[in-house]
């Protein structure tokens, strides 16, 4: 599966911005996708992961980032409003095969087979 992200880009604070992932290779619609994003300076952080039943929010976006799928277009969505600078990242989707249903294990970037080059957002404030 190769996924590539893309819909980064400068906003200022409090705008919105709609990140795409789309995947080629295999369909995945029964695939977990998530989304991490690395800060300057920083380690990887978890975003969001969605798994077959299971959507899962990191405390820091939650509220203000929705996950959504198009499985017709093999493409996953993360919408964010209400930018912060703090948000200010390279987002990178991932994808795996296996269902996953803790917290534990959804947040683990190595539960995720498979990831994207990663977009860059800047917020500035």
């Amino acid at each position: 599966v190769q996924l590539q992200a893309f819909g980064g880009g400068l906003v200022q604070a409090r705008d919105s911005l709609r990140l795409s992932c789309a995947a080629a290779g295999r369909t995945f619609s029964s695939y977990t996708v998530g989304w991490f994003r690395q800060a300057p300076g920083k380690e990887r952080e978890f975003v969001v992961s969605s798994s077959v039943g299971s959507v899962y929010y990191a405390d820091s976006v939650k509220g203000r980032f929705i996950i959504s799928r198009d499985n017709t277009k093999n493409t996953v969505f993360l919408q964010m409003k209400s930018l912060k600078p703090e948000d200010t990242a390279v987002y990178y989707c991932a994808a795996g095969s296996r269902r996953l249903s803790t917290i534990t294990t959804m947040t683990a970037p190595l539960s995720y087979d498979y990831w994207g080059q990663g977009t860059l957002v800047t917020v500035s404030s």
